[in-house]
């Protein structure tokens, strides 16, 4: 007799006692196909459809069923259903569906091709005469039925395609199949399986039933033990070994993956195991346990247990298995590309403008956008918005500017300047420009390319950035079915690493150097240390600075008659910024990333370092090196490696499949919906959630406000806050507490006449800043009522920016953590002296009352 899963599953298909497992395994998407049958059934009859299987991120290794033949008739199935038969056919289904099938010409043929299989392997001892088959009515009877009808030549392809194929097994010795009466019209859609479960026939002499154990039906021995009373006598040995084979089971990641195609999640599947093992021990006969423990703790027994296994859960979780596959449904990310259905209806032109920095790519791309009749350009960041909205503008081209911040709408323009995230899906364009392309895979941002690249409405798109994400835009535009057109530029200049470093010393820092630095203490400390001991004045450009301080900023380091002739900059001056730079120069070539210390990705140096020498400049050449030596070699090799291929890049959920998940979890916290939906939700291999810790630190403070729908906290939640920074923390508190009692929402913040004297003063004006950017967005959020200050806050965020500008001019202080410290304790004129323990204090201070009694006792004498 056959063996193995393949045969557990065929019989499950075939057995008319078992309807209700084989509705529930076609109504299952998470079992693959077995491409090598589907290639074979494909060249046997050219009329039958690919199988249509989605991918998932788990995939089945050992079980692969077939997917449904679209065109042999829908099924419409009970989803969920216990082992035991249901003799009315009408109590044990969910909803009230009856499985049904639509009989078709073509689904007889395959029922015909099936009747001369024999699954479970072919009896040697037995003539071909006398080898059994399924007679004209279904049933598996004698060779003399068969005869009536008659092998076609398909037949017998099937049965040497599964003989060559060892598709379950052929054991010389096999008993009678015994499978059960098999009518056409209950014949399912899909009865290939594959099976890679070979092993010894271990305890091969112990039966239940009569049968063999390794060659059981699983559903019958489930019956089995589910029949037993008591469990059988073993030693405590014995038992110690079943005990390790099942946490063997438990840890099994091979059990775990495959229970997702029965809705047991991974957060479930220990309770399940547990529980089964629970049901085993009381259960058990000991002819099944002798052979687990032949077994052991082994991938072996594993693949015994889990048919077993699977047979428990589907009887005895049947309200946890239907929440976690709606769970699952309303967690689906895959196929991204069919969220945008006018986008796909469109045959779009994609031209990938592909170089390094300082080619010309976006300058190529910015000439379509002004030609076409309506465009919109699609910017990393609202400095190079603003600066495509001013470059346009002045060529005559009328273009708005659309930001989160800002909206300034130009009369009778059909051009737009906005940033990635607030690009729309809904207008039609005939060029559309996405800059940056490569920022597709940004751990936290890469879900608003995505979503560009995707959804654009647009006859053109032009795609500008690095070599990275090319093949990626390659496959997305083979699942669109757009167009693809690569133009490949080279730099304009040459960059040059100098093999000489600045050995350590600021002293040899030249003019038009810029020195990178990646922390803004680092920033401050350079910028002291080179207006110290040098002539040179330094320019600073940093995240946290406004759009229109780095502006000024910039023009400010152009400006060749002016004395400020070094800029100091963290890796924000790697986009959105046309600098004239002599030479890059790298303070240190680690970061962190939030988490720890890490080396700067070669993707960032290169784009970093390609800042120097833009075409344009009075240097003829680009070059960069390094402040300290040891650091060289590292810059070296990160220009000289090619661009590293990108994987996968970036999705995010919009909130309408936020609020359908919402719906599985109604007395959750939204910072705890969002944490299961991380976990829970199913993306395609090129596609990986975005990293949303900031949005569920901001969704955790707001939990204590009440009053707030889900979709206004999904917005807030959104909110361009520096979760790091407390006082702007809690300006979004209040803002939010104001708008959930329905009142307008007030900005309550003053602002100083006079620039900042001291780093203290400084945080706090880009914090001010911050909170007032905030507040703008927010404005553009909700409705103008809620948010009516939204004119003050503007004039107050330039002039805030005005103060940060003279600020960083002045700036000669050491810097200071944006977060709030302890004070450190006084030190006394002895020095500092480290707090004792409480129980010396008191011993000290006791001896010194002791001592005091006995002075005054005597001065008393």
């Amino acid at each position: 007799m056959g063996r193995g899963l393949a045969t557990f599953l065929f019989r499950i298909y075939t057995s008319k006692n078992n309807v209700s497992r084989v509705n529930f395994m076609l109504s299952n998407r998470y079992f693959h196909s077995f491409k090598q049958f589907e290639n074979w059934v494909l060249d046997k009859d050219p009329f039958v459809p690919s199988f249509d299987v989605p991918k998932r991120e788990f995939s089945t290794s050992l079980v692969g069923l077939v997917g449904k033949f679209r065109n042999y008739g829908d099924a419409n199935v009970r989803p969920f259903s216990s082992g035991v038969e249901n003799e009315d056919g009408d109590d044990g289904e969910d909803n009230g569906i009856r499985a049904s099938r639509r009989k078709s010409k073509k689904g007889k043929y395959i029922a015909d091709c099936l009747k001369g299989v024999d699954f479970d392997g072919v009896n040697e001892n037995k003539s071909e005469d006398d080898v059994d088959g399924f007679n004209g009515y279904g049933v598996y009877g004698s060779r003399d039925g068969e005869s009536e009808h008659g092998i076609d030549k398909e037949k017998k392809d099937i049965v040497d395609f599964m003989r060559i194929n060892d598709f379950d097994g052929v054991h010389g010795n096999s008993d009678e199949d015994g499978v059960n009466d098999f009518k056409e019209n209950e014949i399912c859609d899909s009865t290939v399986v594959e099976s890679e479960y070979e092993s010894d026939d271990v305890g091969s002499d112990r039966t239940v039933g009569g049968e063999q154990v390794a060659f059981c039906d699983p559903l019958e021995l489930y019956q089995e033990l589910r029949n037993t009373e008591n469990s059988a006598k073993l030693k405590q040995a014995d038992w110690e070994i079943v005990l390790e084979v099942f946490n063997y089971f438990s840890k099994s990641g091979w059990a775990a993956n495959q229970s997702l195609a029965i809705y047991i999640g991974r957060s479930f599947f220990p309770t399940a195991v547990h529980k089964f093992r629970r049901f085993f021990f009381k259960k058990c006969s000991a002819v099944v346990a002798k052979h687990v423990i032949s077994l052991g703790p082994s991938d072996a027994a594993v693949k015994f247990l889990f048919p077993i296994f699977v047979e428990f859960c589907i009887e005895e979780f049947p309200n946890e298995i239907k929440q976690f596959r709606s769970m699952i449904q309303s967690a689906d990310l895959t196929e991204p590309h069919t969220w945008f259905p006018f986008a796909r209806a469109m045959r779009r032109k994609i031209i990938y403008h592909c170089g390094p920095t300082n080619s010309g790519k976006t300058y190529n791309a910015l000439q379509r956008f002004m030609e076409a009749k309506k465009g919109i350009y699609c910017s990393p960041l609202r400095l190079l918005a603003m600066e495509v909205f001013d470059k346009v503008n002045a060529q005559g081209v009328y273009c708005s500017l659309l930001t989160g911040q800002e909206k300034k709408y130009v009369p009778f323009s059909n051009h737009v300047a906005c940033t990635v995230e607030m690009v729309s899906t809904e207008e039609l364009y005939d060029a559309a420009v996405i800059d940056e392309i490569q920022m597709m895979s940004d751990p936290y941002r890469g879900y608003a390319w995505t979503r560009a690249l995707l959804g654009l409405k647009a006859d053109e798109i032009h795609l500008c950035g690095d070599p990275t994400v090319l093949n990626i835009v390659r496959q997305i535009c083979s699942d669109t079915g757009d167009e693809l057109h690569e133009h490949h530029y080279e730099r304009f200049k040459p960059l040059v690493v100098e093999a000489k470093t600045l050995l350590g010393d600021l002293q040899n820092v030249r003019s038009g150097d810029c020195v990178v630095a990646f922390s803004r203490r680092e920033i401050f400390e350079v910028k002291m240390a080179i207006e110290k001991h040098t002539s040179h004045r330094c320019c600073v450009i940093y995240g946290a600075l406004p759009p229109e301080t780095r502006r000024q900023q910039a023009n400010l380091f152009n400006d060749q008659d002016n004395e400020f002739d070094v800029l100091v900059a963290s890796d924000a001056v790697g986009m959105g910024l046309n600098l004239n730079i002599r030479r890059v120069v790298f303070y240190s070539l680690s970061k962190y990333n939030g988490d720890k210390i890490v080396a700067v990705p070669g993707s960032q140096v290169k784009q970093i370092a390609g800042r120097a020498g833009r075409r344009g400049s009075r240097y003829p050449d680009g070059l960069t090196t390094t402040l300290h030596l040891d650091d060289l070699d590292y810059l070296i090799e990160c220009l000289k490696e090619p661009f590293e291929e990108v994987k996968k890049v970036g999705l995010f959920p919009f909130f309408e499949q936020v609020e359908l998940f919402a719906g599985q979890f109604p007395n959750v916290t939204f910072c705890q919906l969002l944490e299961k939906f991380g976990e829970n939700c199913h993306l395609d291999g090129s596609y990986f959630l975005c990293r949303h810790d900031h949005i569920k630190k901001v969704a955790n403070m707001l939990e204590k406000i009440q009053g707030i729908s889900l979709e206004d906290r999904f917005n807030f939640c959104f909110a361009p806050v520096n979760v790091r920074d407390p006082k702007a923390m809690y300006h979004l508190l209040r803002f939010a507490s104001a708008y959930s009692q329905n009142v307008p929402v007030s900005i309550a913040m003053g602002i100083p006449k006079g620039s900042a004297k001291n780093d203290a003063e400084l945080l706090d004006l880009e914090t001010k800043h911050q909170v007032l950017s905030m507040y703008l967005w927010l404005s553009h959020q909700f409705k103008e009522e809620t948010f009516p200050y939204v004119k003050k806050a503007e004039e107050m965020a330039i002039n805030v920016a005005d103060l940060l500008g003279k600020s960083l001019v002045n700036a000669c202080w050491k810097p200071e953590s944006r977060q709030a410290k302890k004070p450190m304790p006084q030190e006394k004129e002895e020095g500092y002296q480290r707090p004792r323990s409480l129980i010396k204090l008191h011993e000290k201070k006791r001896r010194d009352k002791s001592l005091l009694a006995d002075n005054s006792s005597k001065v008393a004498v």
